[in-house]
């Protein structure tokens, strides 16, 4: 009897097998240092959410979410995004891309830093299929909101300066509304989003920024550091003070100290002044203790 061989799919790609770029140019220079503040500052709050160090960033990193031809339509690229729960490498490699796929874990949050009016990035436009067979590509919001279905979606237009974050709840994104101090809570993180106009890597102007659920700026390393030498500088200025005022005290006491003496000699000088005037009165034939 002859067996007939079975030709099997190949399997699905995996990040050492995809494009990790399309080839396009970042799209202005705030792009790269706003997602380095935005992972500088939120540090400390992953790694008490992750003891285990289980998280993943991506910066303008491919996110792959289907099968085309070429491999890069079938990718969306956030500038700045968060995955919870996933191992920073992947068999001890360096992340290329992310493959949804093989991972089978959503971002939590995806954030985009638009250079135009935002149009890219509100694109709703969903995937069809031609009479031919052909798909065009879908926008990039309906990708966000249908496939991958990330949590939350932020878009940050860097010449208004206009910001929208988005949340995903019952099958699709809902507008959030900011709170009291212009913020958007990030309720699974702790923490709030929102816009901080500062300096940064000699730019000034506005900055995607986080806080904690108080309103406190989650700071860089930098700030932190610059923090820890104010902090330094003010306790040896209070050590210093603490140095004066016991230098102050030691020279009243001892100032105190010199007028006892001196008014100890004082006495001792009178009581001997007194004890000659006595002796002579008595060589006078005067009795000095006498009333009369």
């Amino acid at each position: 009897m002859t067996q007939t061989k079975i030709d099997l799919p190949p399997a699905f790609p995996d990040h050492t097998q995809l494009p990790e770029s399309d080839g396009t140019f970042v799209k202005n220079f705030q792009e790269h240092p706003q997602s380095l503040i935005l992972t500088d500052s939120i540090g400390s709050v992953l790694q008490q959410l992750h003891p285990d160090g289980d998280y993943a960033i991506g910066q303008d990193c491919g996110i792959y979410w289907r099968e085309t031809e070429p491999p890069e339509k079938g990718a969306e690229a956030p500038d700045w995004f968060y995955v919870p729960n996933v191992p920073p490498l992947l068999n001890g490699e360096i992340r290329r891309s992310y493959v949804l796929w093989r991972e089978l874990m959503a971002p939590m949050i995806a954030l985009e830093f638009a250079s135009g009016n935002g149009d890219e990035e509100r694109d709703a436009t969903p995937l069809s299929v031609s009479a031919e067979g052909e798909t065009t590509k879908p926008g990039k919001f309906w990708v966000y909101e249908r496939i991958i279905r990330i949590p939350y979606y932020g878009i940050f237009e860097v010449k208004t300066r206009k910001m929208e974050v988005y949340n995903w709840l019952n099958f699709s994104y809902q507008k959030l509304q900011p709170n009291e101090r212009g913020h958007y809570p990030i309720t699974p993180l702790g923490v709030e989003l929102g816009l901080w106009h500062g300096t940064y890597q000699n730019q000034t102007q506005y900055w995607l920024r986080w806080w904690d659920s108080e309103g406190n700026l989650l700071l860089i390393g930098e700030e932190r550091a610059q923090l820890e030498r104010q902090r330094a500088e003010q306790e040896r200025q209070r050590a210093e003070q603490e140095r004066q005022r016991a230098e102050q005290e030691r020279q009243r006491a001892e100032q105190e100290r010199q007028r006892a003496e001196q008014e100890h000699q004082r006495a001792e000088q009178a009581e001997q002044k007194s004890a000659r005037l006595a002796e002579r009165l008595r060589a006078m034939g005067i009795d000095p203790d006498s009333e009369e």
